[in-house]
């Protein structure tokens, strides 16, 4: 498989601008921050939600509850992921019943990820409201998910792949198109 990089669609400033703009956005469409969560997915899905509810304390001056959702056991291509799938903790260490969440995710692609996530979200109890907030909605749905707050909108062909790199994992903040030729037999992956 030969990848290489393409374009790069946003820098340490356009990622930071992005989150600012998204707590604003959440801020206004919920009137504050009362009965308001943020929940990531992980990995790079948990790193954009500190980083939200870090701008949220910020703006606001009162921190927001928050958690971590590993979606691995929900996802429903399980078994085309790995043989031995490595799962982290979901960690919620708050009531969800009655809130608004922000679920967090990096890149929204067919919705698969989500749909799981909302799975999940669903057996820690009944939120009054989901909204989605992504970096980058790089578009090709298969299943009828919509992001509320979006940094970046990229249009992507098939054999292109978003990656989302943050400070915390990746040492640098950025978000690039690399091109990938897949094999034949392969194809692509869901997000």
């Amino acid at each position: 498989m030969n990848v290489r990089t393409k374009a790069r669609v946003m820098d340490f400033e356009g990622v930071r601008r992005a989150i600012t703009r998204i707590a604003h956005e959440i801020l206004e469409r919920n009137g504050g921050i009362e009965k308001l969560s943020i929940i990531g997915i992980q990995t790079r899905g948990a790193f954009l939600a500190e980083r939200l509810a870090r701008k949220i304390e910020e703006i606001e001056g009162e921190s927001v509850p928050m958690g971590v959702l590993d979606i691995t056991l929900y996802r429903d291509d399980l078994q085309t992921v790995a043989d031995q799938p490595v799962v982290n903790e979901s960690r919620i260490p708050f009531d969800i019943q009655g809130r608004v969440i922000v679920l967090v995710d990096d890149v929204l692609f067919t919705g698969r990820t989500v749909r799981a996530a909302l799975d999940e979200i669903i057996d820690f109890g009944r939120p009054k409201a989901v909204q989605l907030a992504v970096i980058v909605d790089r578009g090709h749905r298969e299943l009828p998910i919509r992001a509320d707050y979006v940094g970046k909108n990229v249009p992507t062909a098939d054999n292109e792949v978003v990656a989302v790199r943050m400070i915390e994992k990746d040492e640098i903040d950025e978000v690039v198109i690399l091109e990938v030729d897949f094999p034949q037999s392969e194809t692509r992956q869901s997000s």
